[in-house]
C-alpha cells in the first residue's frame, strides 16, 4: 500500500510528473490533517508533514507556515467523522482556532489533504469566519499545476 504522499513524492523526485510552480501565485498555507500527521505517527510510525508541505513547495513557492505546526498543528474541527455528523454548530466552534490560525498567516490558499478537513475549511470555516480562502486537496493542487508533455505532433511540427 502506498498512501498518495508517498506516490507524488516519487513521481516529483523522479521527474515522472513536472509540476509548473508559477500556476498558484497566491501565498500558501498547508493544514496538516489530524490522520495524516498525529494519527499516522501514532499507529504506523510515519507521520506526512514534511511530505506534504514538500509537495505543496513544488507548486507554490510563496509559502507561510501556520503556527503551530506538524504534530502541534489544530484540528480543524472536523476530525472523527464530524463533518458528516449534525453538530454543525459544535464543529464550526471547534475550527474556530484552525480559523484564526489561517487568517494569522494571511494565505489566499490552504492545501488540505483529508477529505474531511477540506470540506471543513472550505465550507464551513471559510463561511462562518470569513477566511475568504481557496481550498485544495494535495492530489488537486498537483494536477492543477501539471506540466504536459508535448504531443508528438507538437515536437515535431505540424504540416
Amino acid at each position: 500500500m502506498v498512501s498518495i504522499f508517498d506516490l507524488l513524492l516519487r513521481y516529483l523526485q523522479q521527474g515522472r510528473i513536472q509540476v509548473d510552480s508559477k500556476v498558484h501565485r497566491h501565498l500558501t498555507t498547508y493544514h496538516d490533517p489530524c490522520n495524516y500527521t498525529r494519527k499516522s505517527l501514532k499507529a504506523f510510525g510515519q507521520s506526512y508533514a514534511e511530505q506534504g508541505r514538500w509537495i505543496t513547495r513544488q507548486c507554490c513557492p510563496d509559502f507561510v507556515e501556520m503556527y503551530p505546526s506538524h504534530e502541534g498543528n489544530y484540528c480543524c474541527g472536523a476530525g472523527g467523522g464530524a463533518w458528516a455528523m449534525p453538530f454543525k454548530e459544535e464543529r464550526v466552534f471547534y475550527g474556530r482556532i484552525k480559523a484564526q490560525q489561517i487568517k494569522k498567516t494571511g494565505a489566499r490558499l490552504v492545501i488540505a489533504p483529508c477529505h474531511n478537513c477540506r470540506d471543513q475549511i472550505l465550507k464551513s470555516l471559510n463561511k462562518e469566519y470569513q477566511l475568504e480562502v481557496e481550498v485544495k486537496y494535495i492530489w488537486e493542487l498537483v494536477a492543477d499545476s501539471l506540466i504536459m508533455p508535448a504531443s508528438p505532433s507538437q515536437t515535431q511540427g505540424e504540416e
